[in-house]
């Protein structure tokens, strides 16, 4: 694709410019490419309805067209627009943890073109929790569709300055709203099946939402057809430098001490210490504070030209799920 001057507007989450919500919905109206912040990472934002908009979507990202989008809405007759069929389950769901990181994967509506569910039946959807992304979804006025502002497979962005690096003279507009808070992607939830399934573990835990539907099952890894949610390919929010990844701090430390006995220049992610250096960083002890910041030490210590990244692997509980679930596929071959 031929390139163009990527614009970056900062915009106070607190107060959003109504002129820059304006700037960048032109842009969405005539079929360009936003990148704008949510509270989980950045979203490369265009028309949901319009085909040829959604087509630059995967031309930008590189992503494969067996790859579906999240669309993104604000408001009832919006989210009727795209899905065929709005189940109390679904309600239920919206009213509790809507606006936020929580995905729902629903029969898609007519509007909605194949290429934006990956030619599937069905269509993931939510209305994000940050205030950029609303005002801007309510200034566009018609749903969003909106993957993550990377390239595709590469680590998820979570400052506009990582949407920079992956994507200048790619895309049209960024709106710069500082770091997201949640850090990694939303969980999404198939209510197509029954029970419903989890499809990618995320900041909406399992047990809370076992707590309002009882039991749900967990989507084993699938590729090379067509997905029914984004985040399910084997490797992804992967960076250039290879990652591995060891459980123990005992073995860890034994791997690390053998890598430097070789005179390798790698980078070492440990859970639970404080320090922070160049080339090891400590990172929380709880989930949340965890997936923070998760990608954007991975985008620090991919830019330092490492031989490898070293990563302690948190425990193997349902707390854990959504963060070991990024680790795993960045590690994967």
């Amino acid at each position: 694709m031929s390139e163009m001057p990527s614009r970056v507007i900062p915009i106070d989450p607190a107060r959003p410019d109504a002129n820059a919500l304006r700037t960048a919905a032109e842009v969405v109206h005539a079929g360009g490419l936003v990148a704008f912040p949510t509270e989980t990472v950045y979203g490369l934002g265009a028309n949901a309805l319009d085909v040829d908009a959604v087509r630059r979507i995967f031309e930008a990202k590189g992503r494969p067209p067996v790859n579906p989008l999240i669309v993104h809405v604000h408001g009832e007759s919006m989210l009727r627009q795209v899905v065929a069929d709005w189940p109390p389950t679904a309600a239920t769901l919206a009213a509790r943890f809507w606006p936020g990181p929580l995905t729902l994967v629903l029969l898609k509506g007519e509007s909605v073109a194949d290429l934006v569910t990956a030619g599937g039946s069905t269509i993931a959807v939510r209305t994000p929790g940050h205030p950029i992304a609303l005002a801007l979804i309510r200034e566009a006025g018609v749903p969003l569709a909106a993957p993550s502002a990377n390239r595709s497979g590469e680590i998820s962005p979570t400052r506009a300055e990582h949407v920079l690096a992956g994507l200048a003279g790619r895309i049209d507009l960024i709106l710069d709203g500082g770091p997201t808070l949640n850090g990694i992607e939303s969980t999404v939830l198939d209510l197509t099946t029954e029970p419903p399934t989890l499809l990618r573990p995320g900041p909406v835990g399992i047990a809370e939402l076992e707590a309002i539907l009882g039991p749900i099952q967990k989507q084993p890894k699938a590729a090379g057809r067509a997905l029914a949610s984004p985040g399910m390919m084997p490797r992804h929010y992967a960076p250039r430098t290879p990652v591995e990844l060891i459980g123990g701090r005992a073995n860890f430390d034994e791997r690390a001490n053998v890598l430097r006995s070789r005179g390798e220049n790698f980078g070492e992610v440990v859970l639970g210490e404080t320090d922070c250096q160049e080339r090891r960083i400590g990172m929380p002890a709880n989930p949340a504070g965890y997936a923070a910041c998760l990608y954007d030490v991975l985008h620090r210590l991919d830019g330092l030209g490492l031989s490898r990244i070293l990563v302690e692997l948190p425990p193997a509980t349902d707390d854990w799920m959504a963060v070991r679930d990024r680790l795993t596929r960045a590690a994967a071959d």
